[in-house]
């Protein structure tokens, strides 16, 4: 491994850190980890960011943004690739992580539909999408085996969401999909997934859907 002080630049309830400290505990690359408060940010995050996002990732004195990018860096500098061998494998995998931030960019909309009709017609279009993941895993824990791959590094950032979703009623998203529900059962019970967000995550998030003023909002508070 090539020798860099990094430090990651993150907030404690963005799907796209976690993908990235999943890989860095993945590839046990020793890093600093600073969380910052994206409603109130610091003033030396407005200049590093171009984009106003999290992740940063920090080498020495250089800024990489993008988790793909950070990602697809941490594994280049590492030994043992988490990216198939096989060329056309490789890019299958990459192909796989933009679908599973489309269904990121869905989830987001589900949990921002203000109306009934609009949270239903997200809630059906994320159990297309899942439906479209179940027919692409193949057998064993992961997406294409029993290896663990970059790929692997995104789902459990989509599933995690669902830990909380299933807490406040059951949207029988995965009703059709045994196969991606065996998906999630085993990147959940993987410690670089365990690791990827602080203990009050849970709370957090679900304070954070209850302040949405949207449809799961209403839902939040006829549990309370």
């Amino acid at each position: 491994m090539l020798q860099y002080n990094l430090e990651l630049v993150s907030y404690n309830l963005c799907p796209y850190v976690q993908r990235a400290i999943i890989v860095l505990e993945e590839k046990n690359i020793v890093h600093k980890r600073t969380y910052i408060d994206l409603s109130n940010t610091p003033d030396w995050f407005e200049l590093m960011s171009p984009l106003a996002k999290v992740p940063l990732l920090i080498v020495d004195n250089e800024v990489i943004f993008e988790s793909a990018v950070i990602c697809e860096f941490l594994n280049e500098i590492t030994s043992e690739s988490l990216h198939p061998s096989d060329p056309i494998q490789r890019a299958k995998h990459r192909s796989w992580i933009e679908f599973g931030s489309s269904i990121l960019d869905v989830i987001g909309q589900f949990y921002s539909a203000t109306s009934y009709a609009e949270f239903e017609e997200r809630r059906n279009f994320l159990m297309t999408k899942f439906e479209q993941l179940e027919s692409n895993i193949e057998e064993g824990s992961f997406f294409s085996g029993a290896k663990f791959h970059l790929v692997d590094s995104v789902y459990p950032t989509v599933f995690r969401y669902f830990d909380t979703f299933e807490k406040i009623s059951d949207f029988a998203v995965f009703d059709k999909t045994p196969r991606v529900l065996a998906y999630r059962k085993a990147l959940n019970s993987r410690q670089s997934v365990k690791v990827a967000v602080k203990k009050d995550y849970p709370e957090e998030l679900m304070t954070f859907l209850s302040n949405r003023k949207s449809y799961i909002s209403t839902l939040i508070s006829q549990k309370e």
